[in-house]
């Protein structure tokens, strides 16, 4: 069931709809917000649109890399599992 939250983020109120709990809906306003206060705190504009962007797209690069891990994880581990099963019939 999904409930409605209200969070802030950049300093603007929003109010959304999510099936996930309340705290973790709060600890993902606490990153983005984190997020967006280093990259904004490191840039001399102060322009929104630009930090929210490079946050974005800072953001989608650990993305993309943490999901590239886990699939090299996957081939690693499926990797020991057939040399185990070599070792084991041996």
């Amino acid at each position: 069931m999904k409930t409605t939250h209200a969070v802030t983020v950049f300093g603007r109120e929003l109010s959304l709809r999510s099936s996930a709990p309340a705290a973790k809906v709060q600890a993902v306003e606490e990153f983005v917000n984190d997020r967006l206060q280093t990259i904004g705190g490191a840039l001399s504009s102060g322009d929104a649109q630009l930090v929210l962007t490079l946050a974005l797209l800072n953001t989608a690069e650990e993305l993309l890399e943490l999901r590239m891990n886990r699939e090299l994880d996957a081939t690693l581990d499926s990797r020991l599992q057939e040399l185990i099963k070599k070792l084991e019939t041996s």
